[in-house]
């Protein structure tokens, strides 16, 4: 049985996909150069991957004549840029195109990828390159972590300074607070004193020697009280006495 129809739309599995760029790249490839050898036509192809890599083929010695030829018969301007700038503008994409790549096997080569072709000393270059990257990376984590501290160190000294204030208010409203408790227990006294005094007052109280004056006239107040005929016979004596004065007179 023959191969069935291929369907032309785009390979949704990655893996297979990758493989059948591969494919079909090469052959492409090998076509432009069976085309260009068998018919002794001047082929230029350039292809770039779904990543970004270009891939060409050129059957002239240079990619730029190609494309400049192309250019010059497409637009029909070969006034527009002078030639000589055409070629050195491609001498400096070839240049940026190599180095580009060869910082990208670099990257490749640090990150543990493609080593196998690299010898002693290459490898020797990369273990250095990073070792280098490596100690560079440390001191600035170095720094910044002292910086961190720093800061908190800082921070630390300013909430100590605002615990001191604190500390410093809550004494003086504890101070306050004592000062006017025991100003109030002083006026406390003071009131009962004063009412003390208050009642030793004139009118309301009397001294110890008058109480005991009121004491003894109570108490012959009492005697009199109890002696009526006694008073009454002094009394009748008296007024016997003054009459007998007068009759003398």
């Amino acid at each position: 049985m023959g191969r069935g129809k291929v369907v032309m739309r785009r390979i949704e599995d990655k893996i297979s996909r990758q493989v059948t760029f591969t494919k079909r790249r090469n052959g492409l490839l090998k076509k432009a150069y069976e085309l260009s050898l068998l018919c002794d036509a001047e082929v230029g192809l350039i292809i770039f991957s779904g990543r970004g890599r270009l891939f060409e083929f050129s059957s002239s010695s240079c990619m730029y004549r190609t494309l400049e030829r192309y250019r010059t018969c497409s637009y029909n301007s070969p006034e527009e840029t002078p030639p000589e700038e055409n070629e050195i503008n491609y001498h400096q994409y070839l240049k940026l195109k190599t180095k580009l790549e060869y910082l990208e096997s670099s990257q490749r080569n640090i990150l543990g990828g493609d080593l196998g072709p690299l010898g002693m000393k290459e490898i020797e270059q990369i273990e250095n390159q990073i070792y280098i990257s490596l100690k560079n990376i440390r001191t600035r984590k170095h720094k910044v972590l002292l910086d961190e501290l720093f800061d908190l160190k800082s921070k630390e000294q300013e909430l100590q300074d605002q615990n001191k204030d604190l500390r410093k208010k809550l004494q003086d409203m504890s101070c306050a607070k004592n000062a006017l408790h025991r100003a109030w227990q002083d006026g406390g006294q003071s009131s009962s004193n004063g009412n003390a005094i208050d009642t030793t007052y004139p009118g309301f109280a009397q001294h110890p020697e008058t109480e005991h004056d009121s004491m003894q006239l109570g108490y012959n107040n009492q005697a009199y009280m109890d002696q009526p005929n006694n008073n009454e016979g002094m009394t009748s004596q008296r007024l016997d006495g003054l009459g007998s004065s007068a009759g003398w007179i």
